[in-house]
């Protein structure tokens, strides 16, 4: 059984929502994209029944805060089982360079020496290429550059029971990659607020998108499924359903809006 588990689908100054970062699961093998902003992961694994020791593949999309830190307190948990000998596997993390850069470079500055050197023993770097095919968990996926107009950031494509999911990490989708979406089964992509509210989150000066846009630009993609996440907060529990309100104006397709801790079947 595959599925997504979303420990968080805010976006990075959310305090109710846990910052977006999820995990593809398929028969209890776990694969972590991105970790939040902070040691809340740790809660978060838990809440959803998933040791540290249970995830031995990370992938890190950019460098921005609300997707990279997470990462630095599973390290000092990390760091302190690896000491213990309590690591028998090595642990996998995928990221581009600049990326890669950034995790070295702040686990450096602000673990423990021997922390850090714990973790760096047990850590196995995998720096992407764009186009690069990898298979994890007996998943094949395929990584790529977004073309994001921020920092570096990649995606993936992945087959998983015979659906294309596409995820885009969290900047509107760069027309460079309409074709490679086009027809897509499923789509992972941002909508920072509802459009009439763009007024006052400003997605677009970030390089984010309005549920409209969003919805809209894959329905001309004819993608059957839409995934939208990193979220502002300020609607508590109607967030789900005004987003998707929003959204089945534009999209012709079935569009979820996760909760955090909530599961999508694949």
């Amino acid at each position: 059984m595959e599925k997504l588990i979303f420990l968080g689908t805010g976006n990075g100054i959310t305090l109710d929502l846990y910052n977006t970062c999820f995990v593809i699961q398929k028969n209890n093998q776990n694969f972590l994209i991105d970790t939040g902003g902070s040691v809340e992961i740790l809660r978060r694994l838990k809440n959803v029944n998933i040791e540290l020791n249970d995830i031995k593949n990370i992938f890190i999309s950019h460098n921005h805060t609300d997707h990279i830190l997470g990462l630095i307190w599973m390290f000092k948990k990390m760091g302190v089982n690896a000491i213990a000998g309590k690591i028998q596997e090595k642990i996998n993390i995928y990221c581009n360079d600049v990326v890669y850069e950034s995790i070295v470079e702040i686990a450096k500055r602000i673990l423990p020496k021997k922390i850090a050197n714990g973790v760096f023993e047990v850590v196995d770097f995998h720096v992407l290429n764009d186009g690069e095919n990898l298979t994890i968990n007996g998943i094949n996926y395929k990584f790529f550059d977004i073309n994001a107009k921020g920092t570096k950031q990649f995606g993936f494509e992945c087959i998983i029971n015979n659906k294309r999911i596409e995820f885009l990490g969290d900047e509107t989708i760069n027309p460079k990659l309409y074709e490679k979406v086009r027809n897509a089964d499923f789509v992972m992509h941002e909508a920072f607020c509802l459009d009439s509210e763009a007024h006052i989150f400003h997605p677009y000066e970030k390089n984010h998108s309005t549920v409209k846009t969003a919805s809209e630009i894959m329905n001309e993609l004819n993608v059957k499924n839409l995934i939208l996440y990193h979220t502002e907060e300020t609607h508590g529990e109607k967030r789900k359903e005004l987003y998707l309100k929003e959204a089945e104006k534009y999209f012709n397709g079935k569009t979820y809006v996760p909760n955090d801790l909530e599961n999508i079947q694949l």
